[in-house]
């Protein structure tokens, strides 16, 4: 737990760096996105399993986010749900108050990571906790609407690749 705090106090502070100073900048709106896509767990080689889920985003800055994620994972006898606080950085800035129309991002989180597994005499869970870390691209898909692609890497020890589709409030 110790090691994942200092990994996003680290993160937290290199991204803090890099965030565009211009005053005159406004941050952009709050934003909802649906996720789907693929995770692939190492075993005894790769177990691929399929995700669902979803996030929020509120900016701090014009280009630093914060907010939950919530990703369903299903498997045969089991499943995953994870719960991750994320920060996300937008690489490059908005221009006129919109945003750009291809935006890359990186995104690192962290929070619980839980399993529950059917077995012949009952059902087990397990809770532990759980960081990703990795990157993507959104573009602009019409007046409020976005649409991207994002890779992680993350502990419970898995690559994951997902498309989403995100519904950005207000202007």
């Amino acid at each position: 737990m110790r090691r994942l705090r200092v990994t996003l106090a680290t993160f937290a502070l290199l991204a803090s760096l890099m965030v565009d100073l211009s005053a005159a900048q406004d941050r952009p709106s709050a934003a909802f996105e649906l996720a789907a896509g693929w995770v692939g767990f190492a075993d005894d080689g790769i177990v691929s399993e399929s995700l669902v889920g979803g996030d929020a985003r509120w900016y701090l800055r014009p280009r630093i986010s914060v907010g939950p994620e919530i990703i369903y994972i299903g498997g045969n006898n089991h499943s995953h749900l994870t719960a991750t606080a994320n920060v996300t950085w937008d690489v490059l800035a908005s221009t006129s108050g919109r945003p750009r129309r291809v935006t890359p991002f990186l995104v690192a989180g962290g929070g619980v990571f839980q399993t529950r597994e059917t077995f012949f005499r009952g059902t087990f869970t397990s809770r532990e906790g759980a960081f990703t870390a990795g990157g993507g691209v959104r573009t602009v898909a019409g007046d409020r609407l976005s649409l991207g692609v994002d890779a992680r890497v993350g502990w419970e020890l898995h690559v994951r690749v997902n498309g989403f589709a995100g519904l950005r409030l207000g202007r």
